[in-house]
């Protein structure tokens, strides 16, 4: 599946887990996309393994209309960083709004919980998120990817083939009508 023309967003911020950024990131090029660093701040990321990259675009200044999907890439700290960020809330709440391809793993879901978007959908997550998904109205599943009508999730780096895999089907695929906030 050719992803030319394919615009994906990445929204993280200092102590994401650098594989879920990176792979990721790695195989919407590979087939085609351009990928965008979004962070709540200008200038730079360090991933707790100490992967740098340039921040391409605040929060504040996206727009889900700028973009095609959506990739949220875990790591606690990061993930606890976003879900106190109202731009990157209301970033990451607009492409559910407007029924785009969104991926997640790991802890990156909290960002989810935060902008009111996971009720009645069935996604997976590092299992200590599970009962955070729950209280959401999320049904969590311990499984390796799950899809759920445009949203992909997954639990840890392990999982990144699968992860990687429907996300580029995901994009591919284009707008979903049950991705909804």
């Amino acid at each position: 599946m050719t992803l030319t023309g394919s615009r994906v967003a990445f929204l993280a911020t200092d102590g994401f887990e650098d594989s879920e950024l990176t792979s990721p990131w790695d195989a919407v090029t590979a087939e085609g996309a351009s990928a965008t660093l979004i962070a709540p701040d200008s200038g730079r990321i360090t991933g707790k393994n100490g992967h740098e990259q340039s921040v391409d675009l605040t929060a504040a200044d996206a727009t889900a209309d700028q973009f095609d999907a959506l990739v949220l890439p875990g790591g606690v700290v990061n993930a606890d960083h976003l879900r106190m960020d109202k731009p990157s809330i209301a970033l990451a709440r607009a492409f559910f709004d407007q029924h785009k391809p969104v991926g997640v793993i790991c802890h990156g879901a909290w960002i989810l919980i935060e902008a009111g978007v996971v009720d009645g959908r069935t996604l997976t997550s590092y299992p200590s998120l599970q009962t955070d998904l729950r209280n959401a109205g999320a049904t969590w599943v311990d499984e390796e990817v799950v899809v759920d009508e445009g949203l992909v999730s997954s639990r840890t780096p392990d999982d990144l083939p699968a992860f990687n895999a429907k996300v580029v089907e995901e994009i591919g695929e284009g707008t979903h009508a049950g991705q909804t906030a």
